[in-house]
């Protein structure tokens, strides 16, 4: 019970990292369904999953060109803060490929869950919940390596740009959690 419980923190960890690095804040705002429970907002992750709280929304998912646009968005701030150069522009081009395959990939479950929530179970909503972690998993394991084959081309200066924006954002994540 406990590693399985340790085993699902873990994933729910995976997917707020890769929903604060990849997708963009609008994007998984609205598709997750646990962090807009209220029940999710006063227990650790953990609690969640175990104790089976379910989701309090009716939120409609983002429509793909709100998604697309959060995702470009990202892209556009990440070259502009990290001040990428011509040197870097491979690394930086396979990035974005996945954050956009990544991205492209979550509108897809998205638009699969918002057919069928009207006739989901409380078996296929859990299901559900694993397929989203799942595909978090999955964006992260393609993320990590290229984006550690940009932050290898990257500058001393560019490298600190880029810890503290993480940094930060890990920071925000980690507030949230403990609210």
């Amino acid at each position: 019970m406990f590693t399985f419980i340790q085993t699902a923190a873990r994933a729910v960890a995976a997917a707020t990292l890769l929903s604060t690095f990849i997708f963009a804040n609008p994007l998984t705002a609205k598709s997750a369904d646990l962090a807009q429970a209220p029940a999710a907002k006063s227990l650790p992750a953990h609690e969640v999953l175990a104790k089976g709280t379910p989701p309090a929304t009716t939120e409609a998912a983002p429509a793909p060109a709100e998604a697309n646009a959060a995702v470009e968005a990202r892209i556009k701030e990440l070259h502009r803060k990290l001040h990428i150069t011509a040197a870097q522009q491979t690394q930086w081009d396979n990035l974005v490929a996945v954050m956009r395959g990544n991205a492209t990939a979550m509108i897809d479950l998205q638009r699969q869950r918002a057919k069928d929530v009207k006739s989901m179970s409380a078996v296929d909503a859990v299901k559900s919940y694993a397929a989203v972690i799942e595909a978090h998993e999955t964006g992260m394991s393609k993320f990590v390596p290229a984006f550690q084959a940009l932050y290898d081309s990257m500058s001393g200066k560019q490298k600190m740009i880029a810890d503290a924006m993480f940094r930060t954002r890990v920071r925000s994540a980690s507030k949230k959690g403990n609210a």
